[in-house]
């Protein structure tokens, strides 16, 4: 591998252009291939042969209305007063405008819900008072006889109600009238009178300017004619306003009986109802009272399930969708999001719950820049120039570039979790820039000692590079072990990442000799081209002539121990879950309206499970209704259930479903054990439903299987590494011990770099400074994570640290003082990659994603323990007082032990002897 790695190096440094653009290439075509074929991600987790998946299944068969996917919304007014008429006109808008969207099947309306709760608690106290009412020798047939003998009285009044109307139109019409016209005729009349009072004035005054005038006697006669005429149509009008006045009359009365015989009709409709729900009662052998108790047990189960706050200033939207959360996709998610999100209410807001909430994290952001920025300045610093420092970001920007888009241009066609690029990003982006620096590393120090810039590229490739393939090799194989979990998601971000390494290590040992060509004598700061050949890397190393003291060395690996225990505590109070949406940040739309929910009505509203009962066989309608209503109750009265909710009921009476919500959130631990013990039906122990099977489907319970999973496969995959990383080392390091030690201090970073994920993010500590909104417990796979990358990782710097003592001690040098040699020549690289490789995994700490911030911490940490505490201090310090013991290797298994020359030691010296040979 070292003499093909030289020769590659040596071509890419002759065509260093056609590298070059040959890359540039590579990234251009994969930029294109992920926007032409690139799809959506997702943050929804679907797994196959889950227990919820199996209930999911069956509730699709056999309780279609019960199988749809269902997420929620929060609507509040923002001044914390009850919602007005008009902002409850404006709900009601936004649920139809989101029930048009083509996934949606329905939106419960909170404020219609809680009133017909509260008519069905009228109802049925007016129901239960009247029962109450009722004698004890209550006859039926009696009762039935009084309402048909009550309908013929109504028939009778009916019809005498109708002659009346018959006789009065006849009495009208006679007299030239109708009934319509009564009120118009009466108008009319009161006019005409009104006329003839002034007519009568009119008189009385021209009698009184006659007498005044002295010609009375002229006009006496003619006046008085008047007089008697104004008199006669007087009386004539008066006996038309009687007539009228009387009709009026008798059409009020005929009205008002009109009026008493409808509500009379009614009465009458609601006893012959009543009677009828009797009747059907005991058709069926049932007593009326049995029937209300059902129907108030029912009403006093679904009482916890309120969807408007006591204040009257929160309301819940429940959207129920036509196919489950897992199927319907990241993009249908965000455009229900958006119509509820941007539907604007006068002095109200509605906010998407979390599992609408499909804000996807930014793949690279400012904070991640910052992170790249802090690992330029360790270039600058370890390689004293620019044109140094630059070509490792440079080389790990493009290669990750290449990688990411590659991979995510099949995002197209297969699920792909918005975190498995990020992930890939994060890895590539520090592997990327250490392996580089490995290489260039090399190259410099062979340039300070002499050897030719052409020649000095390809020895780099071929021995550091060699190592880089080897380095590279261990952390793709971990990360491809994941595959080995049966995970799916998993075994992608796995894949994902390992190819991110792949492309890293490819890139290191193409591109970075093409740089390096074009960059020249440049990358050595220009006092150390002065000083060419003068000194050298074995001069410096030679002057190490003393091994590590004991006593310093019992010091170092006990403070070493102390430090991980430490760290490694919390560890201890560890809790695997899904975060819930109050980790989100708080100006997130989810942890507001998880917030204001928990307020409002509790946290477990936050979290409901669906759960399903299998009944005993051939009930009856009413002994299933019964038994279903015996199973809620037996289920509100566990300890971490606050509502149990019949949702459904099978047509064969063999299966109902509940909406059960716990006591607290989705992310709780009483809330996992809630699901545990109901898939034991152990809530059902002792009671009179006992023989009742249960299971558990929905979101959270869907989250709490794949925790399961994933805690079942850790140790598999942690023995499996574990077991890698012994036989690799072994190989490598021709060691029983050292191996052995490596691996005991690989767990020990492991279980620190834990405990402080666990100290900040689930006792949220320095929650403050990490952003941290409120702690929870610790993603499910992050501790899987964290042993697939810190185990690779950990065995770069345990090659780039052993190696050069395994050197020595081959080389002659006794036992101690070859740890020590080897721990002079490894420490400048691996400290400069372990800070380097940390800034740019902590650059995804202040993210705003808390699984990401997580991981990054974790992986941040973990490199910093495992270079600075464990392959710097602890390896070294144990090797040292293990002396001879650390290289001992069974003669037979060094037989059959193929011979791994990782450095490169072998072409190293051919190349040397060949240079002295032509003179160089």
């Amino acid at each position: 591998m070292a003499k093909l790695l030289y020769r590659l190096g040596m071509l890419s440094a002759r065509r260093a252009k056609t590298v070059i653009t040959t890359w540039l290439a590579a990234l251009a075509v994969a930029v294109i291939a992920f926007l032409s074929f690139g799809g959506t991600l997702t943050d929804q987790i679907t797994m196959p042969d889950m227990d919820t998946s199996q209930v999911a299944d069956r509730l699709a068969e056999e309780l279609p209305d019960a199988s749809g996917g269902s997420a929620s919304a929060v609507v509040r007014t923002e001044d914390g007063e009850p919602f007005t008429d008009a902002q409850r006109d404006q709900i009601d808008s936004l649920i139809e405008e989101v029930e048009g969207h083509s996934a949606v099947d329905e939106i419960t309306n909170p404020f219609a819900t809680q009133a017909q709760m509260a008519d069905g608690r009228e109802q049925l106290d007016d129901a239960r008072q009247q029962l109450d009412e009722l004698p004890e020798d209550f006859d039926i047939d009696q009762a039935r006889s009084e309402v048909e003998a009550g309908r013929a009285e109504l028939e009778q009044s009916r019809e005498e109600i109708a002659a009346g109307w018959d006789q009065l139109e006849s009495e009208l019409a006679a007299a030239g009238l109708s009934i319509d016209e009564l009120d118009e005729t009466r108008e009319q009349i009161e006019s005409g009178l009104a006329e003839l009072e002034a007519a009568d004035a009119d008189i009385d005054a021209r009698v009184e300017d006659a007498l005044e005038g002295g010609y009375w006697p002229q006009v006496e006669s003619q006046l008085n004619a008047a007089r008697a005429e104004v008199a006669a149509e007087r009386e004539q009008l008066n006996s038309s306003l009687a007539q009228v006045e009387q009709a009026q009359q008798s059409v009020s009365e005929l009205q008002q009986g009109e009026s008493e015989l409808e509500a009379a009709e009614a009465e009458l409709a609601e006893s012959e109802e009543g009677l009828a729900s009797f009747e059907e009662n005991l058709d069926s052998g049932e007593d009326p009272q049995e029937s209300l108790e059902r129907n108030e047990r029912m009403l006093d189960l679904t009482e916890g399930a309120a969807m408007v706050s006591d204040e009257g200033d929160v309301a819940v939207l429940m959207i129920g969708f036509h196919e489950t959360l897992e199927d319907l996709g990241t993009d249908t998610l965000t455009d229900v999001s958006a119509l509820l999100s941007g539907f604007e209410i006068d002095g109200a807001e509605a906010l998407p719950g979390g599992d609408l909430n499909m804000e996807l994290p930014q793949l690279f952001s400012l904070a991640e820049a910052i992170g790249l920025l802090i690992a330029a300045v360790v270039l600058l610093v370890m390689l004293g120039t620019f044109v140094g420092a630059g070509l490792p970001l440079v080389n790990a920007l493009i290669g990750v570039g290449v990688a990411v888009a590659a991979a995510m241009a099949f995002s197209g066609v297969v699920e792909m979790m918005s975190m498995t690029p990020i992930l890939g990003l994060m890895l590539g982006l520090a592997v990327g820039i250490d392996y580089s620096l490995f290489i260039i590393n090399r190259h410099r120090r062979q340039l300070k000692d002499g050897v030719p810039l052409r020649d000095s590229i390809a020895l780099a490739n071929g021995t550091a590079g060699n190592a880089v393939v080897f380095a590279g090799a261990t952390v793709v194989i971990a990360l491809l072990a994941l595959n080995v979990t049966g995970i799916p998601f998993l075994a992608l971000m796995g894949t994902v990442a390992a190819f991110c390494v792949a492309i890293a290590v490819l890139m290191a040992t193409t591109m970075t000799p093409a740089l390096l060509k074009l960059a020249g004598w440049r990358i050595l700061r220009r006092k150390e081209r002065r000083y060419i050949g003068s000194t050298s890397e074995k001069s410096a190393e030679s002057r190490v002539s003393t091994p590590i003291g004991t006593l310093k060395a019992v010091g170092l690996a006990v403070v070493s121990i102390g430090v991980l225990a430490l760290l490694a505590i919390p560890t201890m109070d560890l809790r695997l879950a899904f975060p819930d949406a109050s980790s989100q940040p708080e100006e997130s739309s989810g942890h507001q309206a998880y917030v204001a929910t928990e307020e409002a009505f509790g946290e477990g509203h936050n979290g409901p499970l669906v759960v399903v009962a299998d009944l005993p066989q051939d009930l009856g309608d009413t002994e299933a209704e019964d038994y279903q209503l015996s199973v809620g109750e037996a289920l509100v009265a566990h300890e971490h259930v606050d509502t149990a909710l019949p949702i459904a009921l099978s047509e064969d009476n063999t299966m109902t479903a509940y909406q059960v919500i716990p006591q607290q959130g989705p992310a709780a631990e009483s809330t996992e054990d809630l699901v545990h013990q109901l898939r034991g039906s152990e809530v059902l122990t002792g009671t009179e439903v006992q023989d009742a099977e249960l299971s558990v489907a929905g979101m959270t319970a869907a989250q709490i299987d794949i925790s399961d999973i994933i805690s079942e496969a850790m140790p598999l995959y942690l023995g499996l590494v574990v077991g890698l990383s012994l036989v690799l080392m072994v190989m490598v390091f021709r060691s029983v011990l050292l191996p052995v030690v490596a691996t005991l201090g690989f767990i020990g970073s492991l279980a620190g770099s834990i405990g402080v994920v666990v100290a900040v993010f689930q006792w949220g500590w320095l929650s403050e400074v990490f952003d941290i909104s409120r702690p929870g417990p610790i993603m499910t796979f992050l501790p899987i994570l964290m042993v697939g990358i810190l185990f690779g990782l950990a065995m770069d710097y345990q090659l780039f640290t052993a190696s050069g003592m395994r050197e020595s001690y081959a080389h002659g040098s006794p036992p101690r003082l070859a740890v020590r040699k080897g721990l002079h020549a490894g420490r400048a690289v691996v400290t400069a990659a372990a800070l380097i490789m940390s800034s740019v995994f902590a650059g995804f700490v202040f993210t705003d994603d808390p699984m990401i911030a997580s991981i990054g911490l974790g992986l941040a940490v973990g490199v910093l323990l495992d270079a600075f505490v464990v392959r710097l201090l602890l390896v070294p310090a144990v090797l040292t007082l293990l002396g001879p013991a650390a290289w001992w290797l069974p003669r037979w298994l060094d037989k059959i032990l193929p011979d791994v020359d990782v450095e490169g030691a072998a072409l190293e010296e051919q190349v040397v002897a060949s240079s002295r040979g032509a003179g160089i």
